[in-house]
């Protein structure tokens, strides 16, 4: 393989914001797996926002990029899994699997897509170094022949524009929008772009704690909500604290540690069976391969505020941020029947099947 950009590029990132800020370049933030694509002729590379290669994990992909894309090029982007006119993150980690038939199946039974958002390289002409409006108008036009499952970010100018994406696609899964200066050039691994994402809040059953890597301190803590049945299921955890309050919060929960788990709603966590049917919190996965995710189990009789941005499924989709406690909530009333549904909105509009 021979680019004016060559593998590994670590993608241009993204700082928070809470407004959409004006007079940018706006797209819809995408929830998939951060992707830059290198086509060499017939050889292609997908490359993580880690470094690490995708390739092998989206061999669907591999095959449109070699029908779809230009000869020789690379581009920034997002792998999406899309049907029944939503994103569905939880179908792309199933790809992270090591065996290869496994691999092949999910691919023909839920397909990937690429959504294309910048353009690094075209034939010899590196074209990280040019201003983004110059990028987008050459993205467009590499990929204005483009079939699915290859497609090119919407984007647009208007302001007013990007707020409705904002509020619309949000019931599709999307995260958010980002917002980008028309006039920077492709800055790989600086946080240059701005990311409006969505801010609501739960109270949420405290059930447990991790403890951190360094000692016998709060790591994580573990959140449960109530289902339509009654049963406490896991839906997350809050992790950024301070290693000061770290220590209080161990030194505060200790009265509700259980010596075991017997009795705990969670108390079937350590049954791998139980795993099949729900998200508990002792479950390995492929991203924590070893990692020790053992608990401690606590009484469920403390409330807790966090903020999330949005759901993927019955649990929220990224880590939480801790508000505040609850006195005045008792457990039982947190229920997933709380939480904000956004509108609906059909994907297809956007991805077409």
């Amino acid at each position: 393989m021979e680019l004016p950009v060559m593998p590994p590029v670590e993608p241009m990132l993204a700082k928070a914001v809470p407004e959409i800020p004006p007079g940018l370049h706006y797209e819809a933030k995408w929830d998939g797996f951060r992707a830059v694509v290198f086509r060499d002729g017939p050889e292609i590379e997908i490359g993580s926002r880690t470094g690490k290669p995708l390739t092998r994990y989206f061999p669907e992909l591999v095959a449109a990029f070699l029908a779809e894309l230009p000869e020789r090029c690379v581009l920034d982007g997002e792998i999406v899994i899309a049907h029944d006119g939503r994103l569905h993150f939880e179908e792309l980690l199933e790809r992270i699997h090591p065996a290869a038939s496994r691999v092949r199946t999910l691919a023909e039974r839920t397909p990937a897509s690429f959504v294309a958002f910048d353009l690094l390289a075209l034939g010899d002409t590196a074209y990280a170094p040019r201003p983004l409006a110059e990028r987008r108008v050459a993205l467009v036009e590499a990929l204005a022949s483009a079939r699915p499952p290859v497609f090119t970010a919407p984007a647009t100018t208007d302001l007013a524009l990007a707020r409705q994406w904002f509020d619309q696609f949000e019931g599709a899964g999307l995260d958010g929008v980002v917002a980008k200066p028309l006039d920077h050039p492709y800055r790989a691994g600086q946080r240059t772009m701005f990311k409006i994402k969505h801010a609501r809040t739960a109270d949420c059953v405290l059930a447990g704690y991790r403890e951190h890597k360094s000692g016998p301190v709060v790591g994580s803590l573990l959140l449960g909500l109530h289902d339509a049945a009654g049963q406490l299921q896991h839906v997350g955890v809050c992790a950024s604290f301070p290693m000061a309050r770290r220590r209080e919060l161990a030194e505060q929960l200790q009265p509700l540690r259980l010596a075991d788990a017997s009795g705990h709603p969670w108390a079937a966590w350590a049954e791998e069976s139980a795993h099949a049917t729900a998200r508990l919190p002792g479950a390995q996965s492929r991203w924590t391969g070893g990692k020790d995710l053992s608990w401690v189990p606590l009484r469920p009789e403390l409330v807790c505020e966090v903020g999330y941005d949005h759901m993927e499924g019955t649990r929220f989709r990224h880590t939480t941020q801790f508000r505040r406690w609850r006195p005045d909530r008792t457990p039982d009333t947190c229920t997933y029947e709380q939480l904000e549904e956004p509108v609906g909105y059909d994907l297809t509009e956007l991805l077409p099947e």
